[in-house]
């Protein structure tokens, strides 16, 4: 459950905003991880060597009057939230390299900064999805920007999509969405999409069922959310049986990414020790397919 505190108080002021002007927000559920991430990457960008880098994302952390203790995102561990966006970060450029007029669907997008990050050229028309008081959330807190669209509705619900162009190569990114999935919402949305548009990529990261069970008890994050992780791929193999038309490009242990070089020595040292154990290594994977 999300809400954003909007009941006008008797002396008129708009609780949507205490009277230090920061937003107040109330979340629990999957939307909280949201703001862990946000955090994560707020913190981030407070570090000596970031990884991201994102002052942006420090920005919104100040305007949000939030209970950051609650994400249990700390300085040290924030590098091994940011480490994925840098990964995803990169792969999303390389497609947008190839192609400079281009469709990107960015799948419960959250408060991600990508977009500013990636700051893709006036031939690519960008769209970021996630539930309408997520977007409502967003256009309080993030500049307007051409070519920019915020699209308020669940990734899963067929209706957004019917309303994209399809004159352009897509690319569909989610990073951090599969596992929040049911298998059948989850396939059915891939398969719509490679359906619908001439050509593209799809990317995203996914858990095994051995990584789901694992992050449903030991990830933090999650567990302090309420939320429920629910779709498991083992890999590839599921994508391609399932999705007509793809072609794999990539699929790497998130414990084995070109990204992991800049994690602290700790951090580095405990992926390689699960990169080794065949049922470590591809309990969080990273996929990449054209269609």
């Amino acid at each position: 459950m999300f809400s954003i505190l909007n009941m006008r108080s008797p002396d008129g002021l708009d609780q949507s905003q205490n009277r230090s002007g920061k937003i107040l927000v109330d979340l629990t559920g999957a939307p909280q991880t949201m703001l862990a991430t946000l955090y994560g990457r707020a913190l981030d960008a407070e570090a000596r060597n970031p990884i991201l880098g994102d002052d942006l994302a420090r920005e919104v952390v100040s305007r949000i009057d939030y209970d950051w203790r609650k994400t249990s995102i700390k300085p040290r561990t924030a590098s091994s939230v940011t480490v994925r966006s840098a990964h995803f970060d990169n792969w999303a450029a390389q497609f947008l390299a190839a192609h400079d007029r281009a469709t990107v669907l960015h799948l419960g997008c959250g408060l991600d900064t990508r977009v500013f990050r990636l700051d893709p050229g006036r031939g690519v028309e960008w769209y970021d999805i996630d539930y309408p008081e997520v977007i409502s959330l967003a256009k309080q807190l993030y500049p307007r920007r051409d070519h920019h669209h915020l699209v308020a509705s669940s990734a899963t619900d067929p209706a957004w999509l019917q309303t994209i162009p399809v004159d352009r190569p897509t690319l569909l990114l989610a990073e951090g969405v599969t596992p929040y999935l049911t298998e059948d919402d989850g396939v059915a949305l891939l398969r719509r999409v490679v359906e619908r548009f001439p050509c593209g990529e799809l990317q995203f990261d996914a858990y095994s069922r051995f990584g789901i069970k694992a992050s449903q008890k030991s990830n933090t994050v999650v567990r302090r959310s309420g939320a429920t992780l629910q779709w498991a791929i083992n890999g590839p193999e599921d994508i391609i049986r399932a999705v007509p038309g793809v072609r794999l490009l990539a699929a790497v242990s998130a414990f084995q990414t070109d990204t992991i070089a800049r994690l602290p020595a700790v951090y580095r040292l405990m992926s390689t020790v699960m990169a080794l154990i065949p049922a470590l290594r591809m309990m969080a994977q990273y996929q990449r397919y054209e269609f």
